[in-house]
């Protein structure tokens, strides 16, 4: 099933429970959460208290993305803050199985995030052990920006990865996603769809119907 998880990075802030509450109403399957520290990625976004505090907001999955260093030191919290879902950077992980297995004594479920520069056969001992694999399809760290055309390829080539494997690992993808190419993404094999400027703007509940109108096209 395809599924829809709007980026909070590109809320208004000032409103933020009223935003997710928006989302929520108009029918998205997943709140995608940004964490940044200022060191894995230039920019700063909010913390866990703030998690925490937006949880009571929605009842959706809480999906929540560590671009941070080391990101072992925050599983624990992100878990008590509220998240359904913790992806890690393999790039920022030293020991990336072991980082998983403290994602999943959390009782939480596990993904694994690449940037666009990084090969898929990082994921070669470690697919088996993740139930989502999230391809940036933009650099990390802004929003915004345009979606990098070779990343189809790349999303193309994990859906034959995890076929080939009988595997049952979603497709998340990030970054530049519009009604123009969201199309393309999902018929290259992605099943979770995050979008942030092209959802938080103007508004937002017609946004997420046009992109609700789209998905059902691939349902």
């Amino acid at each position: 099933m395809i599924k829809l998880a709007p980026s909070i990075l590109a809320a208004d802030f000032a409103n933020l429970g009223a935003e997710i509450e928006k989302i929520d109403k108009a029918g998205a399957e997943y709140v995608h959460i940004d964490v940044m520290d200022g060191l894995f990625v230039p920019s700063l976004s909010l913390g866990f208290p703030v998690i925490k505090s937006i949880r009571k907001y929605s009842n959706r999955v809480f999906d929540v993305h560590l671009m941070v260093e080391n990101p072992d030191r925050y599983i624990d919290e992100t878990a008590q803050a509220g998240a359904d879902i913790i992806t890690v950077h393999v790039e920022a992980c030293k020991h990336i199985h072991r980082t998983i297995q403290k994602i999943k004594e959390a009782g939480k479920k596990a993904g694994v995030v690449l940037n666009p520069g990084t090969p898929l056969e990082t994921l070669e001992y470690i697919l088996e052990d993740v139930d989502m694999v999230l391809l940036m399809t933009v650099n990390p760290g802004f929003g915004g920006q345009k979606y990098i055309e070779t990343m189809t390829t790349k999303i193309t080539n994990l859906r034959k990865m995890i076929e080939e494997r009988k595997l049952t690992v979603n497709i998340e993808v990030d970054g530049g996603i519009k009604l123009d190419n969201l199309s393309k993404v999902i018929e290259a094999g992605a099943n979770i769809i995050v979008a942030g400027s092209s959802i938080f703007n103007e508004d937002t509940a017609k946004n997420i119907h046009n992109f609700k109108e789209v998905i059902k096209r691939y349902s």
